[in-house]
């Protein structure tokens, strides 16, 4: 049960951070959570472990809060701010992969003891990096048309939960669909293949759902920058 615990923290831990970097920073603290996340996601993506009874991919919680905070951009800031965010993640991780795959080209000296690892990480990196960045954008941009839309029917603030949870299932689910089938063709058989696929949504779905609470306390959130200019 250590995993399960652990990955309970870790996702409250990251939701805590996240609202953190908007207290301090604000709108620009969301905007440099998207760009961390969703680099970290890609590179913990490449693990697997066993939670709940199924084998998983780690990463599921951070890249989760991503959406948790293009939700509170649109609903805070307005839709362009959520769409700026969506492609300052998707930069960052384009950065990262064309970074990375030149840094690998290196010839390493023989005192090197880090080339290895880098070569076991990033190597993965390209396939899971073009599954991740069609995933994040197609998922991202359905999430931000969605919650868009759910607001028009549900516009209270006590309706958040509504629009945060139903924008970020529905997309989280394409998100998951388009990932698994990309970044994971050819390297698990079938059965692994599906269980991954089940158990990184049911992951997401979860995590979603603890992120709601965090998602009000952002909105109940007034920035230290936003209180000098008041």
């Amino acid at each position: 049960m250590f995993n399960e615990f652990f990955g309970l923290g870790f996702a409250l831990a990251n939701f805590v951070l996240l609202l953190l970097m908007y207290k301090f920073f604000g709108k620009t603290g969301l905007f440099a959570w998207v760009a961390i996340a969703t680099v970290l996601a890609n590179i913990q993506v490449t693990k697997t472990i066993e939670i709940i009874g199924l084998t998983a991919t780690l990463g599921n919680s951070l890249y989760a809060s991503t959406f948790l905070a293009t939700d509170i951009l649109n609903e805070k800031y307005g839709k362009q701010d959520a769409r700026k965010a969506v492609w300052l993640g998707f930069a960052s991780l384009l950065i990262m992969v064309l970074v990375m795959q030149a840094g690998l080209q290196f010839i390493p000296a023989e005192s090197d003891i880090a080339n290895s690892s880098l070569e076991t990480i990033f190597g993965l990196i390209p396939q899971i990096a073009i599954a991740s960045m069609i995933a994040y954008l197609a998922s991202q941009h359905l999430d931000v048309i969605i919650f868009t839309a759910i607001r028009k029917v549900f516009p209270k603030d006590s309706q958040f939960w509504i629009r945060n949870n139903g924008s970020t299932l529905i997309s989280q689910l394409l998100d998951t669909l388009i990932f698994t089938s990309i970044a994971f063709y050819g390297v698990f058989p079938l059965d692994v293949w599906l269980e991954i696929f089940v158990s990184t949504y049911i992951l997401k779905f979860i995590v979603s759902v603890l992120a709601t609470p965090f998602g009000y306390m952002a909105k109940a959130t007034t920035p230290f920058d936003e209180k000098q200019v008041n």
